[in-house]
């Protein structure tokens, strides 16, 4: 069902994205985000409709009056064996906190177009998305600097589990983060 809140910018809902037919637009929002070479897009791209075909993958999109895409997330049932996960689990499990791996919703990707943040949107599209989850816990990565991601996803009970952790061609390193579900909301 599609969503306003009043922090939301008015002209801005936010709804189920069929993320395979969006792709395009997806990346694009990513890429204002993020910061990405066309290269790293193409990358990025098959990445992501392979991810959306895996089990309990679903998308959430924030879309202007006139259907323009301006914020996206989408995520997964967490699985051990995804690449993402063998990656991460070493630092984890170092840090004794690798059980978050199991039984987790995973926040694969979270972006909104730098002309749209700060309005509420990402918020709202965490939140939807982690409301469905069936899972007792999100986890996610971030690159492991103060930002405003970051203190995003703190404000929803988001807490590092593990920081420095390396990505293969990856130029910064991320931290890796987990909240219980629900996640927090501000009080009014």
């Amino acid at each position: 069902m599609p969503h306003r809140s009043s922090t939301d910018e008015p002209s801005v809902t936010i709804g189920p994205l069929d993320l395979r037919a969006r792709v395009d637009e997806a990346l694009a929002v990513q890429a204002h985000a993020f910061g990405l070479s066309d290269d790293e897009i193409a990358v990025r791209r098959q990445i992501v409709l392979r991810h959306i075909t895996y089990p309990g993958a679903r998308a959430l999109g924030a879309t202007t009056e006139t259907g323009r895409l301006v914020g996206f997330v989408y995520g997964m049932p967490n699985d051990r064996t995804h690449w993402w996960s063998t990656v991460v689990e070493p630092y984890l499990r170092s840090r004794g906190t690798d059980h978050w791996l199991d039984d987790s919703f995973v926040i694969t990707e979270l972006h909104v177009h730098p002309g749209h943040q700060n309005r509420g949107i990402g918020r709202t599209l965490i939140t939807m998305i982690t409301d469905t989850a069936y899972q007792p816990r999100s986890i996610l990565s971030a690159i492991d600097h103060e930002s405003p991601a970051r203190g995003l996803y703190r404000s929803l009970g988001y807490a590092d589990l593990a920081q420095q952790v390396l990505f293969p061609s990856a130029p910064k390193p991320y931290a890796v983060m987990g909240a219980p579900l629900p996640l927090l909301r501000p009080l009014h």
